[in-house]
């Protein structure tokens, strides 16, 4: 596993720091999401630096609904003063395409944001309750197959990352599953817990301590290669099912229309909060790689995972509500 001081040599170079703007008053990061979940975790744990940092107060506002695009229409249509920012996760993709297909996206990802910097990859676990005789894809699917009535799922919203991945998880495996959708991650962990949801999906950091405790089971990670907090769970490319893959990622966002000095000082404290030793520290204890990429890179990465979901959500006709 790597060491705090690994992570943190691997990061690159930080630019020197923007010089001309300081914000003018209380700064707020959207969170699209219910409290308790991974996303609103992270952004507690930056906004607590960048208060430290920019010597102003920065409040965490969580605004849940429609797969994360709620709250992230509320960052489009903000003042592009510096003073609303956006964290957001993968989900930002999916939900923007089957919003696109629907014909009713109130934003787009490439016209209204601007990517900052990655805050974090967190690798996304698909889970079952612990009433589900499962340890892997394998053993769920053929659990699933005999359930009758068909078992449910759960999302954190229509068109969200999970919604999509078990529709796809469905067709490729030819399974039933009823969709019950949420307002975030933490009230579906809690739904799957009780034991009326059979399935759903979580960011790991969120959900490491009721998989330690035998309360919900991973059965793969939809990341690339095996998370390092949980070594005996396989990938979904592993178990036969690589059009699941995909990288779970938290990052930050500004209003498209911000001035770049702005957007430069902003990116620029945002690298270094994600260099902190507290931060790197906390991250990887969640199971999670720290962030801190250019505002370049995080773009790219962006921008291209939602051009490879407009293809898969009109082929499966993914809407938001």
């Amino acid at each position: 596993m790597p060491t705090r001081r690994s992570l943190l040599m691997a990061l690159p170079a930080l630019p020197a720091l923007a010089q001309g703007w300081s914000p003018s008053g209380p700064m707020r990061i959207i969170v699209p999401f219910p409290a308790g979940g991974t996303t609103d975790l992270l952004a507690r744990l930056y906004a607590q630096r960048l208060t430290e940092a920019l010597g102003v107060s920065v409040v965490v506002e969580n605004r849940g609904g429609g797969g994360g695009s709620i709250g992230a229409d509320v960052v489009a249509k903000a003042a592009p003063d510096g003073q609303t920012l956006l964290f957001h996760n993968l989900t930002f993709s999916t939900t923007t395409a089957a919003l696109e297909f629907a014909g009713r996206a109130p934003h787009s990802i490439e016209r209204d944001f601007a990517p900052l910097t990655l805050g974090a990859n967190v690798p996304m676990m698909l889970l079952v309750g612990a009433q589900v005789p499962a340890q892997n894809l394998g053993e769920f699917i053929a659990w699933a197959r005999a359930q009758n009535p068909a078992a449910f799922y759960g999302s954190t919203g229509p068109g969200s990352t999970i919604n999509l991945m078990a529709e796809v998880l469905k067709r490729d495996a030819n399974i039933r599953m009823d969709h019950v959708p949420f307002r975030g991650a933490a009230p579906l962990v809690q739904e799957m817990l009780a034991g009326r949801i059979a399935f759903g999906g979580d960011q790991l950091s969120s959900s490491l301590g009721h998989i330690r405790g035998g309360t919900l089971r991973p059965i793969a990670t939809l990341a690339s290669s095996r998370a390092t907090a949980l070594p005996q769970v396989g990938t979904v490319r592993e178990q036969g099912f690589a059009n699941l893959e995909m990288l779970g990622w938290n990052g930050f966002f500004a209003p498209a229309r911000t001035p770049e000095p702005i957007l430069a000082r902003l990116q620029a404290e945002l690298v270094a909060a994600a260099r902190h030793p507290a931060v790197v520290s906390r991250i990887t204890e969640l199971g999670a790689e720290p962030g801190g990429n250019s505002a370049a890179e995080f773009t790219a990465q962006v921008h291209g995972q939602v051009a490879a979901m407009r293809p898969l959500v009109r082929e499966l006709r993914m809407t938001v509500e």
